[in-house]
């Protein structure tokens, strides 16, 4: 019997658009953890994101014969490699049926990159290290947190098969007892206020001054982290008029020495919890499921928590989360993931620690060199 080879095509009109959105339908269909991404806002972020305003992106669908077998998108992330001096490729959004789709993907991305002079790949990346990164190779027994990624368990051999190797991992922290004792409570407290340190909830009444204090602590916070990139202005804007609808001010807290910003932390409730009964579709009824399911979240997740680099190890990062968790209890959450943290990262790590939480996922970068 012949076999019938995969032949890769980029993307091109609103027809293959929406083939390349709704593929993973097809890989993930009787997956009891997959939560199907809203279609609407997954065309909107591939065509009108501000990552664009920095980067290349073409998306590419795979078929053999008339069948859809994967996607993926090749980027090229120009911020990164002029803040990192790299010149590297970015692979992203990135599904197989099988083996041999996954390797005529990948290879098309390869040829994407050195077409275009840069010396590696790595990833998966959606867009970048400021949205969804890496692949899922632990923890496989549980739904993905809001904003984290997912995958079968055969990617891992896709990827390996395919040549890449791990770049870096990073660590999902899962506490399922949001109450700290008054010591550890007290404790933080008192290390922050020796700092002159005060922590606050977001106030919704001056939104948008609060948003440029956490621009401005965000950049200087990760600027020495591994992969991390420097958000735009329009990036940050973008960020929170997609978050603004469903942001708790509770859950979103800046700290203060004196009117300076020095730290901040960001955590939503995990709405995937009720995102994936939409089934990607908000109408004519995706929207009513969500509503009624999002009553019923239990868990959260902090997305990110920052500070500058004269607070680190100072107690403050401890009483953000404390305090985070106490925000949440008041909306009746009694789970959060702390997520994600890089695995090399030993003293956020030694801090969730200490406060009872455990690492329960493991999400890994990938890369591969390429041959001049």
């Amino acid at each position: 019997m012949d076999v019938v080879a995969v032949n890769v095509e980029r993307v091109t009109g609103r027809r293959d658009l929406h083939r390349f959105v709704t593929f993973p339908w097809r890989v993930y269909a009787g997956d009891p953890h997959w939560v199907p991404p809203l279609i609407g806002d997954t065309k909107k972020t591939l065509q009108r994101h501000p990552f664009h305003e920095h980067a290349e992106v073409d998306y590419f669908l795979a078929r053999r014969d008339d069948a859809l077998v994967g996607r993926i998108a090749a980027i090229r992330n120009d911020r990164h490699n002029q803040e990192h001096d790299e010149r590297i490729a970015f692979f992203g959004f990135f599904e197989a049926s099988d083996a041999e789709a996954a390797r005529a993907l990948l290879g098309t991305v390869e040829s994407w990159a050195a077409a275009q002079e840069l010396v590696a790949v790595r990833g998966p990346a959606n867009f970048s290290s400021n949205e969804e990164w890496g692949l899922l190779v632990e923890g496989f027994d549980a739904p993905p947190a809001i904003m984290m990624t997912y995958n079968p368990p055969r990617y891992i051999d896709y990827l390996e098969g395919a040549g890449y190797a791990k770049a870096k991992d990073l660590l999902a922290y899962f506490l399922d007892d949001p109450n700290p004792s008054e010591r550890i409570l007290r404790t933080a407290e008192k290390m922050a206020a020796r700092r002159g340190v005060s922590v606050r909830p977001l106030n919704m009444k001056r939104f948008e001054e609060d948003v440029g204090l956490v621009r401005e602590v965000y950049n200087e916070a990760w600027e020495q982290n591994w992969g991390f990139v420097s958000m735009t202005e329009a990036e940050i804007e973008h960020m929170a008029k997609e978050l603004r609808p469903v942001v708790k001010p509770e859950l979103i807290l800046l700290a203060e020495k004196g009117e300076r910003p020095v730290g901040f932390a960001m955590a939503l409730p995990d709405y995937n919890a009720a995102i994936r009964h939409a089934n990607g579709r908000l109408f004519p009824f995706g929207l009513l499921k969500i509503l009624w399911h999002a009553r019923k979240i239990h868990k959260l997740r902090v997305l990110t928590l920052g500070l500058v680099p004269e607070m680190r190890r100072t107690g403050v990062e401890q009483l953000l989360y404390l305090r985070i968790f106490q925000g949440g209890q008041k909306l009746g959450i009694d789970e959060g993931e702390m997520s994600w943290i890089l695995e090399d990262n030993h003293a956020m790590r030694q801090g969730l620690e200490r406060i009872g939480c455990r690492a329960y996922k493991t999400y890994r970068i990938y890369e591969k060199h390429l041959t001049p």
